[in-house]
């Protein structure tokens, strides 16, 4: 079950339309690097591989919480006789499928395994769950990311009201997962008014308001020998020759150094036997998050109704998140000076590339967004959305001016290879020359196809690269057929069914074959 994904079979993605402020609705791509895909997640995270793979910044989730209410169904294309017999099957309640947690594991596992593909080193992903399957979920991500990449469970309070119609304990807060790819340090917040009240001047030292840091160390004298040593009240010249409770904080080479830039603080009278140490408001840095995000902070669930219902009138959607919530992840996830690319493949109603949007417009951002939603609503709601986000909605003359911006809209279209694991002759060409290209040149094909020398796709640091292929036909790579080539370049590779070319007459002319379909890399 741990390899499902590689099962997978790959498909290319059918541009459907494109979307943007200027040119509304129309059948050319955007160019926006903005994607909303309709179709099964697991075969689209699959089909964003080669393109995006280690290049997500923030992944968020919000997957079903089997609760046993949701009705989702277990449908992966697998072959594993202990997983077909589930394929179609709606996943029942706690007590009438036995089964329902080994299946929620099942669904999960192979996603999260290609989520941590596309997650870039200095990344990491967001997963909202409840206590229904929290415990498993952190054990599967445990295993998947690795214990040590487990950043934080965060508390999020969804309600802010208790319901005497619950049976137990009303239930108001919910977890959100957060895992590391390697690399990810989260952003600190900015500074708040209240956090700066800490600070004051009371000598009037013109570097500006400071707070004092005990001199002292937690460490008992003895604990710390290298730590006790006489310092000097430079106003009343008494030596404290040794600490007697606590060690002091700073090595004596430390304390020379606050001295000389006059960094400790002797009282007010300037008499105290102990100093502290001054901490400048300027100097200070951000707020460390914390892991309790209370409704005034991130949002309830009250929120993310009246969010969707401001955009598209009437209950389109059941419990959507708050905007509010995915902009805090975002400020804590994303920076301002790269292009940002964030990821939710259970995307719903589309709260993700609304929060998004909304970050760009207030920070001048250039954050990307790519959402899969797998229900018949991904057009009607989760495009429908940001459409109105884009272009402007409601009554608000803020949110009546529109947001701006562009996205474009996906469908699965068919497999890269047939049954027999040749490449798959409905397949559109151009979606394999992408493929291909991108797999070579690992960057994305914008050269149009040129009538005059159909097969080159593009050059890409001297490097010609060429797909001799014809569906429904034979190509070989001769002398003959050498005249496909046109351009020069310092190497050519070249793809094609076959070769007759001998390897020294490669060699010489830096010609490199490569066999369709064997020699096309795949995921």
């Amino acid at each position: 079950m741990i390899n499902h994904h590689q099962q997978v079979p790959y498909h290319l993605l059918k541009h459907k339309y494109g979307f943007s402020h200027e040119e509304g609705q129309t059948d050319e791509p955007t160019g926006s690097g903005n994607m909303i895909i309709h179709g099964d997640n697991l075969l689209a995270l699959k089909s964003l591989l080669p393109m995006y793979e280690g290049r997500i910044k923030c992944i968020y989730i919000d997957p079903p919480y089997n609760t046993g209410n949701e009705g989702w169904v277990y449908n992966d294309n697998v072959n594993d006789p202990r997983i077909s017999k589930w394929l179609g099957e709606v996943v029942g309640k706690e007590g009438e499928d036995f089964t329902r947690h080994d299946k929620w594991l099942c669904m999960m596992y192979p996603r999260l395994v290609l989520l941590k593909k596309l997650l870039a080193d200095d990344g990491a992903i967001f997963i909202s769950i409840d206590d229904n399957e929290q415990a498993r979920l952190k054990l599967i991500c445990d295993e998947i990311f690795g214990e040590k990449r487990f950043k934080t469970d965060i508390i999020w309070q969804k309600r802010y009201t208790r319901s005497n119609n619950t049976v137990d304990f009303t239930t108001v807060v919910e977890h959100i997962l957060v895992y590391s790819k390697d690399e990810f340090v989260v952003n600190l917040l900015p500074r708040t008014a209240t956090a700066d009240k800490r600070y004051t001047n009371p000598d009037n030292d013109p570097r500006g308001p400071w707070k004092g840091k005990s001199f002292l160390n937690p460490a008992k004298p003895e604990q710390r020998v290298n730590l006790c040593y006489t310092i000097v009240n430079p106003n009343t010249l008494e030596e404290i020759e040794n600490p007697k409770t606590n060690a002091w904080r700073v090595q004596k080479s430390t304390y020379e150094r606050l001295k000389e830039e006059d960094r400790l603080y002797w009282g007010k009278d300037g008499k105290s036997k102990i100093p502290v140490i001054k901490m400048f408001l300027s100097e200070a840095r951000g707020l460390t998050p914390i892991n309790f995000w209370d409704h005034e902070y991130a949002g309830n669930t009250d929120n993310g109704t009246s969010d969707l219902q401001e955009v598209i009138a009437g209950k389109v959607f059941e419990n959507p998140k708050p905007v509010k919530l995915i902009y805090r992840i975002l400020e804590h996830c994303t920076n301002l000076d790269k292009d940002d690319i964030i990821l939710d493949s259970f995307a719903g109603s589309g709260t993700t590339a609304h929060a998004v949007l909304c970050k760009n417009r207030d920070d001048g951002g250039n954050r990307k967004f790519i959402l899969i939603e797998m229900g018949d609503y991904a057009d009607s709601t989760t495009a429908e959305r940001i459409k109105r986000v884009i272009n402007g909605y409601g009554s608000d003359p803020k949110t009546m001016l529109g947001i701006g911006g562009a996205f474009d809209y996906y469908e699965m279209g068919e497999t890269l290879y047939d049954a027999e694991g040749n490449l798959n002759e409905q397949a559109s060409e151009d979606g394999i020359r992408n493929f291909v290209y991108y797999t070579e040149a690992r960057q994305p094909l914008a050269r149009p196809r040129d009538s005059r020398e159909p097969y080159l796709m593009d050059i890409h640091d001297g490097t010609a690269y060429y797909f001799y292929y014809k569906p429904g036909e034979t190509t070989v790579l001769n002398r003959d057929t050498l005249e496909i080539v046109k351009h020069r370049a310092e190497q050519y590779i070249i793809y094609a069914d076959a070769c007759e070319l001998d390897e020294a007459f490669m060699r010489v002319n830096n010609i490199i074959f490569k066999k369709i379909p064997r020699d096309i890399k795949r995921f």
